[in-house]
């Protein structure tokens, strides 16, 4: 291999250094705030003690912060007169939990004033999260800042209605691929769903099916009963995300992949997975290797984190998660 002149060889080392130094990395706060991720994991403890839907819900918020610019915490900030943010989206008008990112925050900023990212506290809020619900660990990189800009016109996310190549192509879009899509998929195992969310899988389907053909039918028995048509229900009911689920709702396993195969998914976009030859077997190897599932869920939890992440002198370090420092 050539050698680089001297002075090109230490343009290159300067610059390789600067990479380094702006990349997230793993523990990042161990001296600037060392108590950082413990105080976060406190946070999500404390409420997942009297209310467990707290874990679902703050993995879904770390997928919805990083679909839009990236993980950068613009999710979290609020409206203002004229400014709809992304909060106000129709697809984050369901987000839950945003109070436990300010407990969190607040609890930091006692400690380490103007140190850890509200971006930071997200990814590592929807660790524990995952780890509270199924034992499925994994460290998470930090370092990341936090972005100045929410625009609601910026939201575009895979619906839960989403097409294989639909939901494919925005994961692709983020740097992900259909072994990402599948693993973090699975994570549809808890929770609950509004009726208004799959009413097109239960009435009116197409011009020649009523309903969904892929739907088990005991299945759809079952979903008509909770939701109705919606002409004669005003209320929007919730079902459960996953029929089957050994841990319950809020528990993190393999479960979605077995009703994902038997035509048992709730959403449409997790029954896609099985419209598709390599995700099926990607769903199949999940379905009966547990210990695949959480070892590439925390993979796929690692990679989403770090979607277009800012770092070094980008962005900001935010004091409230909800509005910008200026």
């Amino acid at each position: 291999m050539a050698l680089l002149p001297p002075r090109r060889s230490l343009l290159l080392l300067l610059a390789l250094a600067v990479h380094a130094a702006a990349a997230v990395q793993l523990h990042f706060y161990a001296r600037s705030c060392p108590r950082a991720e413990a105080i976060v994991r406190r946070a999500v403890r404390r409420r997942a003690a009297h209310d467990r839907s707290v874990l679902p819900a703050l993995i879904r918020l770390h997928f919805h912060d990083c679909f839009v610019r990236g993980c950068d915490g613009s999710v979290l900030i609020d409206s203002t007169p004229g400014h709809p943010a992304e909060k106000d989206a129709p697809p984050n008008l369901t987000l839950r939990m945003l109070d436990v990112i300010d407990d969190a925050k607040a609890a930091v900023e006692r400690t380490c004033p103007g140190v850890v990212s509200c971006a930071d506290i997200v990814a590592l809020a929807a660790r524990d999260a995952a780890a509270m619900a199924g034992k499925v660990r994994y460290e998470v990189p930090t370092g990341r800042r936090d972005g100045t800009v929410s625009s609601a016109a910026e939201v575009s996310l895979p619906g839960p209605s989403a097409s294989f190549a639909d939901a494919m192509s925005a994961f692709r879009s983020a740097g992900l691929g259909v072994v990402d899509l599948t693993a973090l998929l699975g994570s549809h195992t808890m929770g609950f769903c509004h009726c208004g969310l799959i009413m097109g899988r239960l009435y009116g389907y197409n011009r020649t099916c009523e309903s969904d053909p892929a739907m088990d039918p005991g299945l759809l028995a079952a979903l008509r009963r909770r939701c109705p048509p919606p002409q004669n229900e005003s209320r929007d009911a919730v079902v459960p995300m996953n029929f089957v689920a050994p841990l319950g709702p809020f528990g993190l396993d393999n479960a979605l992949y077995p009703s994902v195969l038997a035509g048992r998914a709730v959403l449409q976009i997790d029954q896609e997975l099985a419209s598709s030859g390599v995700a099926r077997r990607i769903a199949a190897m999940f379905a009966t290797l547990p210990g695949s599932f959480r070892r590439q869920f925390a993979k796929s939890m690692v990679r989403l984190g770090n979607v277009n992440v800012l770092t070094g002198r980008q962005g900001e370090v935010r004091l409230n998660c909800r509005r910008f420092n200026s």
